[in-house]
């Protein structure tokens, strides 16, 4: 087999940081090569060198054996590299024919012809078998077909070589296996695929080769059949990884959290949660799935007090909290793992001390009526940062300072250090490596077991379905479906992520209990 890439020798220094270690990494045409790391292993930035979107401080690249050099992403283009990022880079306006044709329309003269543009779009959809409706809308597509027009971008540039970064991130089990079938095809019609993903399962079913990269290196390459999903977790974190949560039955108590009849608009005035009903339970973990932008964020927002609802009340500990502030409803026993720990979830610019005492510096024993205790506060924080294992220099040091994951760890170690009576955990792990993410799930299902209601959302439906114990879907702002855990099936709760409830499709039931 020919081979399509060769970066070789490539190093990569930002300051204070060598995030590409004379980096070898081979991949041969027509394959399916998936590239795998922790936060921070270098993928991202050896993809970014790939295509001209950083300049190597030294290696050479070679392109299908002549060596080239790749100034900007433009070159990259010329050679035939394409790239679809993990966040879409489509506007929304847009039909689908004058995205995918944008900056490089065909041309009567000086003006685009229109009919040119639906002719080459509908040409190369039809030869792909990359179905789009050229008129659309980028706004009113899903998620599925938009990644489809990300992809068509790159083909209709003459991309042999497409990077497709996380790119099952935002996608149901069924517009998963459709990519996959997409992939697939491309690379039967002569595409060569590089597949960026922390989803270990995925590398197995849709990969020929796997590298691994750790620490800026790369720690191997393998033949997909021939290793193991342990195998490659062990590769990247360089120890043993718990794959699978190991949690014991829940034995659910009193109701801690009660939602009835919710109604809640988001940021653009539309209806984004309409009528939902739920509980949670002392000792259990509900589990809320569905594809993001179906009312989850308007969800958490209206329960923790970031967002008025219109209609409906919501209620911790029998305590009717619907207009309390946020101060209040953490005072009645509520915590919250926000989904952007940038924004929500922490001062980037306060010490790791402050962020860990921002939501209880008020009260003892961090303070003695109006003069905060230092000592207790400096005591807490050592302690927490010892306890959930944030990796740092010191309290005191900036959370800036901090990777992604420890920065996760900052902000589960401030909301289970109050031992709450409930706790939303939105996104918990969005953006976190394997190894972090078997500490963050281990630490909610700790305090599961310490007798906290868990209202857990999540976009990754392995997460959902491995952590929960009664799960539910929703989808345009209702709720279509609710399982115990122990009955779902990622088949059937993707129907439900869909819009296919037990009445449309009596399949469902089927799958769900399969």
């Amino acid at each position: 087999m020919a081979t399509a890439i060769e970066m070789l020798g490539i190093r990569k220094v930002f300051p204070g940081v060598v995030a590409n270690d004379n980096i070898d990494f081979v991949v041969q045409e027509g394959e399916i090569h998936a590239l795998v790391g922790e936060n921070g292993a270098g993928k991202t930035t050896l993809m970014n060198v790939l295509y001209g979107l950083y300049h190597p401080d030294a290696g050479t690249i070679k392109i299908r054996g002549q060596s080239v050099r790749i100034r900007k992403n433009s070159d990259a283009i010329e050679l035939g590299i394409g790239m679809v990022h993990q966040s879409f880079k489509l506007v929304p306006s847009f039909t689908v024919a004058e995205n995918i044709t944008l900056g490089a329309e065909p041309r009567k003269s000086i003006f685009i012809d229109r009919k040119a543009v639906l002719k080459s779009v509908a040409e190369i959809s039809d030869r792909f078998g990359l179905k789009v409706d050229p008129h659309a809308r980028i706004r009113d597509l899903p998620v599925g077909v938009q990644q489809r027009v990300e992809i068509l971008k790159t083909l209709y540039r003459n991309a042999d070589i497409l990077i497709l970064d996380e790119p099952t991130a935002v996608l149901t089990p069924q517009e998963t296996d459709d990519l996959f079938g997409v992939i697939r095809s491309l690379v039967h019609g002569g595409k060569t695929v590089i597949f960026i993903t922390h989803k270990l399962r995925e590398v197995k079913e849709i990969s020929d080769r796997v590298t691994v990269m750790r620490d800026g290196k790369v720690i191997g390459t393998k033949e997909t059949k021939e290793v193991t999903i342990p195998e490659i977790a062990g590769m990247m974190v360089g120890r043993e990884v718990l794959l699978s949560v190991k949690k014991k039955k829940a034995t659910p108590g009193e109701v801690v959290l009660r939602v009835e009849d919710l109604r809640v608009r988001d940021d653009r005035n539309l209806m984004a949660v309409s009528g939902v009903s739920l509980e949670v339970r002392r000792g259990e973990i509900v589990g809320v799935a569905g594809v993001e932008g179906n009312g989850q964020r308007e969800l958490v927002d209206a329960i923790i007090g970031l967002r008025q609802s219109l209609t409906g009340t919501i209620s911790i500990n029998d305590q009717d909290v619907t207009t309390s502030t946020i101060r209040d409803r953490r005072e009645t026993g509520m915590a919250c793992v926000p989904e952007d720990r940038y924004v929500r979830g922490l001062a980037l610019s306060a010490t790791i001390e402050e962020n860990l005492v921002v939501t209880s510096y008020f009260k003892a024993p961090m303070s003695r009526g109006p003069l905060l205790d230092s000592k207790q506060i400096g005591d807490f924080a050592n302690k927490a940062i010892e306890t959930f294992s944030v990796r740092t220099t010191g309290k005191d040091v900036p959370a800036s300072t901090l990777s992604g994951g420890n920065l996760q760890k900052v902000v589960v170690a401030r909301e289970m250090s109050a031992n709450p009576d409930l706790l939303i955990a939105a996104q918990p792990t969005r953006g976190l490596d394997i190894g972090s993410i078997e500490f963050v799930h281990q630490q909610i299902v700790n305090a599961r077991d310490n007798g906290a209601a868990i209202l857990l959302v999540s976009a990754e439906l392995e997460e959902v379905m491995s952590l929960s114990d009664r799960i539910l879907v929703l989808y345009e702002g209702r709720i279509v479906g609710s399982i115990d855990a122990d009955h779902a099936t990622e088949r059937g709760l993707g129907l439900w992520m869909t819009g296919i409830t037990d009445e449309q499709e009596s399949e469902q039931q089927e799958a769900i209990h399969e």
